[in-house]
């Protein structure tokens, strides 16, 4: 396979009640972490109430963790653009392509948590059919072009940027999908990558992989667009440690507070998850294959599971969650970098695969060389004897 990227989308999910000034800094901080580990992108959400996920700009937090990171690549993950101006969303997207010397990337969905939208007077069905209004608005002025419209919510009057983007000739944009095929449909319209967010979080979402993709690549022909694999994220739930044990013990401390958020505040029937206890809850990660909780082996496993459903895809997203305490889940994602991604990365032959079939062959043959070792320090050995007695 070629090299799977890997990464976060980070909402973020903290408990409410607790001091959300250090939350964020835990959110910026697991961010420099991932950097250090060699993840590839980290994609930060946008919310507005509920008091869970509390990042209201991810631009602003994306322009912090920037600052503080090197090589990852940052997305808005994702810019609920039924709330903006798309004129403005643009703008700023432009700005941050700048600052970060083009890691920056857009993120568009119609914004997951009805208690945001209806704040500006907006209702599900609003921001879905601004969706698709105000991304191609974006789409347009990203490329050039000056735009004159009136949309439920903006008017826009020979609106251009002034800045054209970093990224030659633009910097990555991917559309948000759960179950329904409208995000992949928008995909294939614009060229642009799909978040397959709800894809892996229920069964529903599992069984519709393939057909995403196959959307997409149906309206890409349609409108005359190139698609690849390589702009699909997927979206998945993941804790690890060395043991499936201690995997299971690391979760008691936040995965109930994480689920009673779905079952009991989130207006967001898309990620219903089950469970009445943490066991139950643990069961219905695993079992109903929509993630893993337990060791490297099981995360392997159900990134392989998740290739061979789609057909194969660019990106695998962990979802942020803390079901674990910091050092835990700081843990979980050490393990996944070295022992999970390596076995995804390197091209035909992986990287993990390469060092194993070195040390296999070095195995077959340490017998004879051994032999030979001995043998030239034995000649060396001799060597020197006569070299002493020459000399006398």
């Amino acid at each position: 396979m070629d090299r799977l990227r890997f990464g976060t989308f980070l909402a973020p999910f903290h408990p409410a009640g607790e001091n959300p000034t250090l939350a964020l800094q835990r959110d910026l901080e697991l961010v420099e972490h991932l950097d250090r580990l060699g993840y590839d992108e980290a994609w930060i959400g946008e919310h507005h109430s509920a008091g869970t996920e509390i990042i209201a700009s991810p631009e602003i937090f994306i322009a912090a963790a920037a600052e503080r990171t090197r090589h990852i690549k940052l997305g808005t993950g994702v810019t609920s653009i039924a709330y903006h101006n798309p004129l403005w969303v643009a703008e700023r997207m432009v700005l941050l392509d700048h600052l970060t010397r083009g890691r920056a990337m857009l993120g568009c969905g119609p914004g997951s948590l009805p208690t945001d939208s209806m704040m500006l007077g907006l209702n599900p069905t609003d921001t879905r059919e601004l969706l698709e209004v105000d991304l191609d608005i974006i789409m347009r002025l990203l490329r050039g072009e000056t735009v004159t419209e009136q949309t439920k919510t903006h008017t826009l009057v020979n609106a251009r940027l002034h800045l054209r983007p970093y990224t030659q000739p633009c910097f990555e944009v991917a559309v948000a999908a759960v179950a329904s095929p409208t995000g992949p449909r928008m995909a294939g319209r614009h060229g642009i990558g799909l978040l397959s967010i709800g894809a892996t979080l229920s069964k529903d979402g599992f069984d519709a992989l393939a057909h995403h993709w196959n959307v997409v690549e149906e309206r890409a022909q349609h409108f005359g667009q190139t698609v690849s694999r390589r702009d699909w994220r997927l979206v998945g739930l993941m804790h690890i440690a060395e043991t499936r044990e201690q995997a299971y013990a690391d979760v008691q401390y936040g995965i109930e507070t994480w689920f009673r958020y779905f079952q009991k505040t989130a207006a967001f029937p898309q990620m219903a998850v089950e469970g009445g206890d943490a066991k139950e809850m643990i069961d219905f990660i695993n079992e109903a294959g929509i993630g893993a909780i337990g060791t490297v082996e099981d995360a392997r496993a159900q990134v392989q599971r998740l290739w061979d459903q789609s057909g194969g895809f660019g990106a695998m997203l962990l979802l942020g969650h803390e079901w674990a305490n910091p050092q835990a889940t700081r843990r979980s994602w050490e393990l996944i970098a070295q022992h999970v991604m390596p076995h995804f990365q390197g091209g035909q032959v992986t990287h993990a695969q390469a060092t194993l079939d070195a040390k296999e062959h070095a195995m077959g043959k340490r017998e004879d060389y051994a032999a030979q070792q001995m043998q030239a320090v034995a000649t060396m050995t001799e060597r020197y004897e006569k070299e002493k007695s020459g000399q006398s």
